[in-house]
């Protein structure tokens, strides 16, 4: 093992070391949240709503779920990480050892990747235990939840690096993250959306990964596959490349 793959996790570790010291936090929270939307949509919305594109409504919704736990936690997690590292200065500790940019960025980014992971896993167990959950596409499914995790993994770092406070985090997920997610498409179909709604959905970059990852359990899509994957290949690369830039001049990390 090379000393670049040591120093890699190293850090790797220690990231995921934070977020399993705090497993209620963490993990619990989430998988209780899932479940109360799957409780809540399927016993109270289902009944009333029945089949969408021959689907009953709640197996419908669970790949949304799955996905918005990933980018959720993934966000979270690297988000508050690095402002956490900001403000307790060991930062600069590790902006001067012998860890490049990129060995940092790669171990934040797994670290918040491999959190949403465990909870995107966990959900698709839980839900499957309380629904009927086809697989149809995995070839599909599986990039498709890889760039999902990447891209909200490099957006928290993003968010990590320019924030200063708690309080500009939870601006981001509340008045950003949350509302791209519950408006691209998580609890509907985008086709029963009236204009000018249901073209504004297609500005949002959510709204492309939620029909890859149902595509890829129900075999259902409103979008073109190839479209959305190559726009999410190309946004998650745009991210990463600009932490990496931000990671190198140490912008907001070295003062």
């Amino acid at each position: 093992m090379t000393a670049a793959q040591i120093r890699l996790l190293s850090l790797l570790r220690r990231e995921c070391s934070r977020f399993l010291k705090i497993k209620r936090q963490t993990i619990g929270a989430p998988l209780l949240e899932t479940f109360l939307y799957v409780s809540v949509f399927g016993a109270a919305l289902g009944s009333r709503v029945g089949d969408l594109h021959g689907f009953d409504y709640v197996v419908f919704v669970v790949p949304g779920l799955i996905m918005m736990a990933f980018a959720i936690n993934a966000f979270a997690n690297n988000s508050s990480s690095l402002l956490q590292q900001k403000m307790q200065g060991s930062i600069h500790d590790q902006l001067s050892s012998p860890a490049t940019p990129l060995e940092l960025l790669l171990a934040f980014s797994l670290g918040g990747f491999l959190r949403g992971l465990v909870i995107a896993v966990l959900t698709l167990v839980a839900a499957a235990l309380l629904v009927d959950l086809p697989l149809r596409h995995p070839e599909v499914l599986l990039p498709a939840l890889f760039l999902v995790g990447m891209f909200f993994a490099q957006l928290g770092v993003l968010i990590g690096v320019r924030a200063e406070q708690f309080d500009d985090v939870a601006v981001a997920q509340t008045f950003v993250l949350q509302p791209l997610i519950f408006l691209g498409g998580v609890f509907y179909s985008t086709s029963l959306l009236d204009e000018p709604f249901a073209t504004l959905t297609h500005f949002d970059p959510v709204y492309y990964m939620i029909n890859l990852v149902r595509y890829g359990f129900l075999g259902y899509t409103e979008e073109s596959i190839w479209l959305s994957l190559t726009l999410l290949t190309l946004a998650t690369t745009v991210l990463f490349l600009l932490n990496l830039r931000l990671f190198r001049r140490g912008w907001k990390l070295r003062s």
